[in-house]
Parts: C-alpha cells; sequence; structure tokens
C-alpha cells in the first residue's frame, strides 16, 4: 500500500516539475518575443495605412515599408473634443486603442451616441498625412466598430479635398468568411474608391445600401452595395463609417481641417 502512494506521489511530482518547467520556458518565449510581436505589429499597421492611401507595392520589404512610410506619412494626433491638432501625445508612441480602454483617456458612449457599438471612443487619436510640398494629398483616418460577430478594425482614406474617399479597409475583424468576411473582397472594396462623403449641403451621405446601388439614381455617388448575405457586418460598417466622420468622431477636425483652422 506505501509503495502505491509512493508511486502516485512521484507520478504527481513528476508532472508539477513538467508543468512548471514548461511553463518558465513559455513565459520566458513570450517575454523574449515580446518585440518582435510589437515590431510586427506596427509594421503591419504600416502596411495597411501605405495600402489604403495608395502608397507602396505588394511584396515589399520590412526595410521598404519603414522607409517609404517615414518619406510618405506624418502621423499626427487629434484632439477629438475640439477637432485640432496636439501636441499633448507623441504620435509615434500613443496608442489610441489602449487609451480607450482607460477611464482617464476616455469617455463611454451610451445610446445613440454609440452607433458603432464601441462602448469608449479615446480623448485623442492618430490621424495620417500624405503631402506633396506641404498640400494634403489624402488624409487616412483609423476606425472601429462592430460587425455581426466581432470589431472591424480599419483606415478610411479620404482624398486632399475632404470629400471624395479614396478607399477603406480592414486589417483585423472575426466576420464570417464568405458572408460578412467579404469586407476583404478587393472588388467590394473597390466600390469605396471614388465615392463623396457629402451631399451638396455639406451633409454627411455616404451609404451602404441593401439591393444594389442604382447608377441612374443621382445618389449613387455617395452608396456603396452591402454585402450578400450579411447584413448585420454592412450595417455595422455603415454605423462605423457614419460614427467616425461624424460629430463623435473626426467630424469636427474635419470641419476645421477644410477652414484651415485644425
Amino acid at each position: 500500500m506505501s509503495s502505491q502512494k509512493e508511486s502516485t506521489l512521484r507520478t504527481l511530482t513528476v508532472a508539477v516539475l513538467v508543468c512548471l518547467v514548461c511553463s518558465v520556458f513559455v513565459a520566458g518565449a513570450a517575454v523574449a518575443l515580446r518585440p518582435t510581436q510589437v515590431e510586427n505589429r506596427q509594421l503591419d499597421k504600416q502596411r495597411s495605412i501605405l495600402a489604403i492611401a495608395g502608397l507602396g507595392q505588394a511584396g515589399m520589404s520590412a526595410d521598404e515599408v519603414k522607409a517609404l512610410f517615414a518619406e510618405r506619412i506624418r502621423p499626427r494626433v487629434v484632439d477629438l473634443e475640439s477637432g485640432h491638432f496636439t501636441d499633448e501625445k507623441d504620435p509615434a508612441t500613443y496608442d489610441p486603442l489602449k487609451a480607450a480602454k482607460d477611464p482617464q483617456d476616455s469617455e463611454a458612449l451610451e445610446g445613440s451616441a454609440d452607433i458603432a457599438s464601441i462602448k469608449r471612443r479615446e480623448r485623442y487619436s492618430t490621424v495620417y498625412l500624405v503631402e506633396t510640398e506641404g498640400k494634403l494629398d489624402t488624409l487616412v483616418l483609423p476606425v472601429r466598430g462592430y460587425g455581426l460577430w466581432s470589431t472591424l478594425y480599419g483606415f478610411m482614406a479620404v482624398k486632399g479635398d475632404l470629400d471624395t474617399l479614396a478607399g477603406l479597409g480592414f486589417y483585423q475583424h472575426g466576420e464570417t468568411p464568405g458572408l460578412g468576411g467579404e469586407v476583404d473582397n478587393p472588388k467590394w472594396r473597390a466600390q469605396w474608391t471614388g465615392k463623396t462623403l457629402y451631399d451638396e449641403d455639406g451633409k454627411l451621405a455616404i451609404q451602404v445600401v441593401k439591393g444594389g446601388v442604382d447608377p441612374q439614381n443621382p445618389d449613387a455617388v455617395h452608396q456603396i452595395d452591402a454585402l450578400a448575405g450579411a447584413t448585420l457586418t454592412s450595417n455595422g460598417v455603415n454605423n462605423l463609417v457614419h460614427f467616425w466622420l461624424g460629430k463623435n468622431g473626426f467630424g469636427p477636425f474635419i470641419t476645421n481641417l477644410r477652414a484651415g483652422e485644425a
């Protein structure tokens, strides 16, 4: 009987030791790889920004991406409340998504104010300017909002007239492949390019429409086809676009930028 107890104790001891050793190795690997993971996330973000701005080519090396980003993209931090640029945060290190989780750096959204279903909105955000000889060519805005199953994270590019879309794309989401996941389909994404954001009265008019865009409709310049079989994802995209271009998002900033007062 004592021999059986000793055997059981030995087995448990070996199991515990193996678990402890494995835990140390896993924790060590996680710590060691963290800088690489952070760098890779930053590189993927830069690739996404360059792509949505229409810069660079597919297959660029990491060094080429970094060099092109540094040469053509100028990050600036915006105070979303005032709609003005600010030096309160360093665009090289500030993380708006992290700030959105901090009650000290964000504000809670409730009811109709939270049409994108993000719950909290950061106080400051980072925008990306593509300029030529000091003149704005493209403005890249970070956007996010809830679809059917997940929050979609992406970037919207607006041309220098601050009315014409240059593109919309998402770098992270968990929507259903073949349905909501078609937000990644190049054909669907291409529909956004060239659409105008505002109507003649200056009202936000961009819209994802169900049933297809009628080319004969005067409002077609503002409309994009909804995704077939993915109504909730389509609604989510429409809502997040309206949120980030509206008064609780970048709306005040765009207004100030148009007036040359940002």
